[in-house]
C-alpha cells in the first residue's frame, strides 16, 4: 500500500511558525512520525511539500499515474481557495483524507471553508501532529475496506 502525504504552502515552517496554533514540531519530525506509523500499518509513505501550487498539482497528477492507494493532505492556506488543487485531487481514484494541525473551524472565518472537503473521505483537524497520525490510520483503513 502506497500513501502520499501532501503538505502545502508554508507548512515547511512548522516548528517556527505560530507555535500557539501549530506547536513546535517541525515538518521533518512530522514526516518521520508518519513514515514510522506507516511501516507499522503496512504502508509505504511518501511525504511531499511545496510552496508552489503548480508543483503541488504536478505531484497530484503523478500520484494518479502511479496508482497511489491513498492521499493525506494538509494544503495549508490553499485549503480555502485553490480550486486548481481541488480539481487535481478530484482526478484521483483513491481515498483522500484532509488533515490540519489546528482546528480550522475555531479560527478566522476565512479558514472555516475548505474547497477540498467535498471530495475528501473525511477531515481531521485540531489535534496537532496526531491529526496526521489519525489521518494515516483512516487512510489505511479506507484502503483495506475497499480491498
Amino acid at each position: 500500500m502506497n500513501v502520499l502525504v501532501l503538505n502545502g504552502i508554508n507548512l515547511n515552517m512548522f516548528g517556527q511558525r505560530d507555535p500557539k496554533q501549530y506547536g513546535t514540531t517541525t515538518l521533518a519530525e512530522i514526516d518521520a512520525q508518519v513514515v514510522a506509523l506507516g511501516r507499522e500499518l503496512g504502508a509505504e509513505v511518501e511525504c511531499f511539500q511545496s510552496n508552489f501550487e503548480g508543483a503541488f498539482v504536478e505531484r497530484i497528477h503523478a500520484a494518479h499515474r502511479e496508482g497511489t492507494d491513498a492521499v493525506l493532505i494538509n494544503a495549508g492556506a490553499w485549503t480555502h481557495y485553490s480550486y486548481g488543487i481541488r480539481d487535481a485531487l478530484a482526478i484521483l481514484k483513491c481515498p483522500i483524507i484532509e488533515v490540519h494541525m489546528s482546528n480550522i473551524h475555531a479560527r478566522e472565518a476565512f479558514r472555516h471553508h475548505s474547497v477540498i472537503a467535498e471530495i475528501a473521505r473525511g477531515q481531521i483537524a485540531g489535534f496537532g501532529v496526531d491529526s496526521y497520525l489519525l489521518g494515516l490510520r483512516a487512510a489505511v483503513a479506507a484502503v483495506q475496506a475497499a480491498a
